[in-house]
């Protein structure tokens, strides 16, 4: 299949001319030359109209025969008659027969792979059209393609899962020269991750259409972004977190584009407040999407009550809430109040960042200026605009105040929730719990360890007609595994199947973690196997479970060998939690070299260790008994991670030095501890100290010299003992000694 990892691996023939077919349905075609930069718009005379494929398929279709020994064009011809008579599954089985030969027209490739591509909304349906596309490139022949195909196929695959290669196509198509369909990249970059992948995409897009229009080349109208293209590309600003690019898109839309924003655009305006952090202005956008004449929809109740959600402050949400179920049409007067609190309560100087000040003029009416503003302040208190109507709550706006319940462990508050709105449900079907109500139900009592009514809330909802689904099982599934009751796991593994619901990748995931948490090994590694054997491709998170599974069990070789085959395997991504588990699967045997070889080949990847990563190394070093290198590990981590470093890598390291007699280290390592609030144990130091070291420094015969060489040795030692509160020198009150210029530590003497 073609994948976003081999994008750049395409064989980047020229587009040939060719007719090609419609690119939805109804909407008359153009030549590829209408959607090509370089081409002229005279050609767009030539249209042909691709048929609904709803009589895709007759049954009364007669067998199909084939000659294998006639001329290939006689194939191609028959092969687009059967397109032209809408037999799109005969199609399919005769280009199956010949895949290395058929199609070879342009037309009849551009053809197929649009009728395979129509109405493929699933993994499944879709694996015709991507079967199509993959023997095309193994052919070097993806340029038969028309725009209108390759945009249809892009859509498609977006919506069927596979945005990856969407995002191939899409930059394939540009890279020819070929302009998507808007329909095409939106549906893309509103499900590409990370969202600043999609920005590049969306970015890119911009650009070629902006380089056609200097040109003097005529874009097709559907290719051009309208509201719908640029509230996905915002909403992928508004997960980035990232405001510029969120102000300069906003402004363009309009002023550049001609789409003008509209009511989904405010919410995601909302979302992007909120990850701002401003919440003064989240309050003020309902009032800004009715000044603007624009329409609220319930969808802009629900942005509103999850920011405030994300803000923590639980009080507004219900009050919001509670006014959309007494009707209210003044909800802009209570936001009116909560954004002259937060405004009050904050710091300009401090307390915002730059970057999200960008987003006043997209909130704050931005045709008036400053002194406007002031000289309307108090007309503008005056007038609070109304809802054209009321807008009481769904269940999706319960479901969202009932997750600020449960992220605040108030789980008594998210049951009480669930019964407020089955009595409500009664009267309005709106407000009915749905299968998300239950299963943050579920959730909210498997976090509080309430497994016996987590899994009663199982039973509810068949009681209700509400069918559970694949996450509903997985979050009991998980609360299972962390209790370490893994027979009663596979119990609802097994209710699971009986269900109808076929296990997924997460499935999967959460029974190995489980079986790693129970010290299961040979279970992990059964159920790994099985994933691969009913086809459910393993994530990153699988091999990384599995390598921490053999790594546990003492077993690095085999974790290397589970490391090697996830480098090879195109469909993930070997990160940073990969290259600790298998330095980690080395420390764990002592093996330090080889751990340092894994690390030195992880900054050669440009993977930056983190904290686990010295964690593991600092085991490592202890198991080796090589304290000379805790010094050197101890230097890195002030250098690149010192806010970072945990309780596990500090004591870890702290064990090395005390136990080596590094104690001017030692004090260093416990002093950041205890400035980050972390206890050293006291208690174990004095022990080692007492029985490792309670006899240095005691030799009456030694030379002068050598005595002078531990001096500040043994001021250190002194200097440990009085924090350790052990008989030592007078010392005075303060035990941290500051560090020597030129003074070696590691003294063998």
């Amino acid at each position: 299949m073609l994948g976003c990892t081999s994008c750049c691996s395409l064989h980047l023939l020229q587009p040939q001319p060719h007719t090609s077919s419609s690119f939805f349905p109804h909407t008359p075609c153009t030549t590829t030359s209408s959607c090509s930069i370089s081409s002229s718009s005279s050609s767009s005379s030539s249209r042909t109209t691709l048929h609904p494929p709803a009589a895709v398929s007759p049954t009364s279709t007669p067998p199909l025969t084939f000659n294998h020994h006639g001329d290939q064009q006689d194939d191609d011809a028959a092969l687009l008659d059967l397109l032209r008579a809408h037999d799109t599954d005969a199609a399919f089985r005769l280009f199956s027969s010949h895949p290395n030969l058929l199609p070879s027209s342009a037309t009849t490739a551009s053809r197929l792979l649009a009728q395979l591509s129509f109405n493929s909304n699933n993994p499944n349906s879709f694996s015709r059209a991507a079967s199509l596309l993959h023997h095309l490139r193994t052919r070097g022949a993806l340029a038969l393609l028309d725009a209108n195909a390759l945009s249809l196929a892009a859509a498609a695959a977006a919506r069927s899962g596979n945005a990856r290669l969407a995002h191939s196509l899409l930059l394939y198509m540009l890279r020819q020269g070929l302009l998507p369909d808007r329909r095409a990249y939106t549906a893309a970059v509103a499900r590409l991750t990370p969202p600043t992948k999609a920005l590049r995409l969306f970015d890119a897009v911009l650009r070629h259409l902006r380089d056609a229009s200097r040109d003097d080349l005529l874009s097709p109208s559907s290719c051009l972004p309208d509201t719908a293209a640029f509230n996905a590309a915002l909403s992928a600003c508004a997960d980035a977190g990232d405001c510029r690019a969120f102000r300069r898109l906003f402004d363009a839309m309009a002023a550049e584009w001609g789409a003008a924003p509209d009511a989904l655009t405010y919410n995601v305006v909302v979302k992007m407040c909120a990850r701002a952090g401003r919440k003064d202005l989240v309050a003020r956008v309902l009032e800004r999407v009715l000044c603007s004449g624009l329409t609220p929809c319930t969808t802009t109740f629900h942005s509103l009550v999850a920011a405030f959600v994300g803000f923590d402050d639980i009080p507004t949400a219900e009050r919001i809430v509670q006014a959309m179920r007494e009707g209210r049409k003044d909800i802009c007067l209570l936001l009116r109040a909560v954004a002259m609190e937060a405004e009050s309560a904050i710091d300009d100087t401090e307390q915002r960042p730059s970057d999200a000040v960008l987003l006043d003029d997209i909130v704050i009416n931005p045709k008036l200026s400053l002194s406007e503003q002031s000289t309307h302040k108090e007309e503008e208190e005056e007038e609070v605009p109304l809802l054209p109507r009321a807008y009481p709550p769904n269940a999706r706006v319960y479901t969202t105040l009932m997750k600020g319940y449960m992220n605040a462990g108030r789980v008594n508050d998210v049951v009480v929730m669930l019964r407020a709105m089955q009595r409500e449900g009664e009267t309005s079907p709106a407000s009915r719990p749905d299968h998300v109500t239950y299963t943050t139900v579920v959730s909210a009592l498997v976090t509080a360890g309430d497994m016996d009514r987590a899994h009663a809330v199982l039973d509810e909802m068949a009681a209700a007609g509400v069918p559970a689904n694949r996450v509903t099982y997985n979050v009991l599934l998980k609360g299972y595994c962390q209790q370490l009751q893994m027979n009663k796991a596979r119990e609802l593994f097994q209710d699971m199947a009986a269900a109808g619901i076929e296990p997924g990748v997460v499935t999967y995931n959460t029974l190995m973690d489980g079986c790693v948490l129970a010290d299961d090994i040979a279970g992990a590694l059964a159920l790994f196997n099985e994933m691969r054997s009913r086809g459910i491709a393993p994530s990153t998170v699988s091999y990384t479970t599995l390598m921490k599974a053999l790594a546990m069990s003492g077993q690095a070789k085999a974790a290397h060998r589970v490391f090697d085959e996830m480098e090879r395997y195109p469909r993930v991504t070997v990160d940073r939690a990969a290259w600790n588990m298998l330095v980690e699967a080395y420390c764990r045997l002592g093996q330090l070299e080889t751990a340092k070889q894994v690390v030195a080949r992880m900054k050669a990847r440009g993977v930056r260790p983190d904290v686990a990563t010295y964690g593991s190394l600092a085991k490592g070093i202890a198991a080796a008994r090589k304290p000379g290198e805790a010094l050197l590990l101890w230097e890195e981590v002030k250098e690149r991670c010192p806010e970072d470093a945990d309780e596990e890598l500090l004591e870890a390291l702290a064990d090395v030095c005390v136990r080596a007699a590094f104690f001017k280290k030692a004090l260093e390592i416990v002093a950041a501890m205890e400035e980050k609030g972390i206890a050293p144990n006291k208690t174990k130091y004095k022990k080692m100290y007492i029985e490792m070291h309670s006899r240095m420094f005691t030799s009456k015969h030694a030379s002068q010299a050598r005595q002078d060489r531990r001096r500040e040795r043994k001021r250190a030692a002194e200097a440990f003992k009085f924090w350790l509160g052990l008989p030592n020198s007078y010392y005075g009150s303060e035990w941290r000694i500051e560090p020597l210029v030129g003074e070696d530590e590691y003294d063998p003497s």
